[in-house]
């Protein structure tokens, strides 16, 4: 069944981004009232190779990032408290920050316990009032009730009013118009907008891009050149053109999903590479139309003898690139593949979905190695957008022919 679209075109949306930032931490300093104002990082006890899960404000200013090691933020920032995380304690909270938004849309959408949420007040005005009223009235709620402060932005969509959200971090609120949405981001540096990743990012610092307004100035065709597939994407992008939807409460979260079953049960592992890596190309692809990078990837196991075998891995970070999730992809695979029977079926599943991350790599040879991953992705989409899916095929992919469906 062919859904409607929602809300309708012609109606102009009213979407309410809101955000607490840093939001572990400020969990954490509603239980401790002492941690107000002082540096704060989160991050697991006791583990070789821990990495910072959140930190405040004034550790980041400090130069402490997410995914950071431990021992380098601890450096970076020594006066510092460090906490472990407590993931239950953020799951309450993000579930009490949702039952404060619910009368007000029916149109939801959470981050996974991140402090984020979006809220669809399109066509509310007679029962609630204006969107900027409706947002002030949360604000308030959550702040009196939560102990938390959470920034707001109203935006026509979901990118611009993410946008404007990061614009006034670590607090404050940011209201853009119908028809404002490309001013607005034109003057703004292109590390802003979600929906690139860093390897977009790393290319257009190359060519000297590095305001909206200097990307916006291109043409699709011209955009071409550097992102091959992703131009029209890039294009809408930095002119603020955002048509997906809040997701309804409850509404089962967007992933891709993509099946092999196999013609003669397999039990090889180049057979199973070449099917699985096939999948990861139809994958990315898919990511790529729906502007969204994979969070985690899951592999199901279908072995002949009935026994089904699932197993995940998070992607961090969030990725579109069909190299970076076939690395990753081959790794869920190896957890999977335990035992010595026989597969029927295999399926790959690509969830939380999300705007791929705008940030670069912190080093230079990560960069790189980026780079030509991102390079090598782009020309293979460019030749097949050209002369047909056939005319590139990864050495891998010989091992077994392969009509997949999803």
């Amino acid at each position: 069944m062919k859904l409607e679209p929602y809300p309708p075109p012609a109606m102009d949306r009213s979407i309410i981004h809101l955000n607490v930032a840093d939001f572990a931490v400020a969990v954490e300093r509603c239980i401790e009232p002492r941690l107000r104002e002082r540096p704060v990082i989160v991050a697991p006890a006791g583990a070789a190779r821990a990495v910072v899960y959140d930190m405040s404000e004034e550790a980041f200013r400090a130069g402490v990032q997410k995914g950071m090691a431990v021992g380098r933020a601890r450096r970076l920032c020594r006066d510092a408290t460090v906490l472990s995380p407590h993931p239950d304690r953020y799951q309450r909270a993000m579930a009490a920050l949702l039952r404060h938004a619910l009368p007000f849309s029916p149109r939801i959408e959470p981050g996974d316990a991140d402090g984020h949420l979006f809220v669809d007040v399109t066509g509310t005005g007679r029962l609630l009032g204006p969107p900027v009223d409706v947002a002030w009235r949360l604000h308030r709620q959550v702040r009196r009730d939560l102990g938390l402060n959470p920034i707001w932005a109203l935006a026509p969509n979901k990118l611009v009013a993410k946008v404007a959200s990061r614009l006034v971090k670590p607090s404050g609120e940011y209201i853009v118009g119908a028809g404002e949405e490309a001013p607005f981001l034109a003057p703004l540096p292109v590390a802003l907008l979600p929906g690139l990743e860093r390897d977009d990012l790393a290319r257009l610092f190359e060519l000297n891009l590095r305001r909206v307004a200097q990307v916006a100035a291109l043409s699709p065709r011209q955009l071409e050149v550097p992102f091959g597939r992703r131009a029209g994407f890039v294009h809408e992008t930095v002119h603020g053109i955002d048509t997906t939807q809040v997701l309804a409460v409850g509404e089962k979260p967007p992933a891709v999903v993509l099946d092999h079953v196999f013609d003669t049960d397999a039990h090889a592992d180049p057979v199973l590479e070449a099917v699985l890596y096939r999948l990861v190309e139809q994958a990315g692809v898919e990511l790529r139309r729906r502007r969204r990078a994979a969070r985690r990837l899951v592999l199901v196991l279908d072995h002949s003898d009935g026994l089904r075998r699932v197993r995940q891995m998070r992607a961090d970070p969030a990725t579109a690139n069909d190299l970076a999730l076939f690395a990753l992809a081959r790794r869920v695979l190896a957890l999977a593949w335990t035992r010595r029977v026989r597969v029927r079926r295999l399926r790959l599943i690509c969830g939380g979905l999300v705007f791929p991350p705008a940030q670069l790599s912190l080093f230079a040879s990560e960069r790189g190695e980026d780079r030509r991953r991102e390079n090598l992705v782009a020309a293979i989409d460019r030749i097949r957008q050209r002369f047909g899916d056939a005319a590139v095929q990864v050495g891998r992919t010989f091992q077994v022919a392969m009509p997949c469906g999803s």
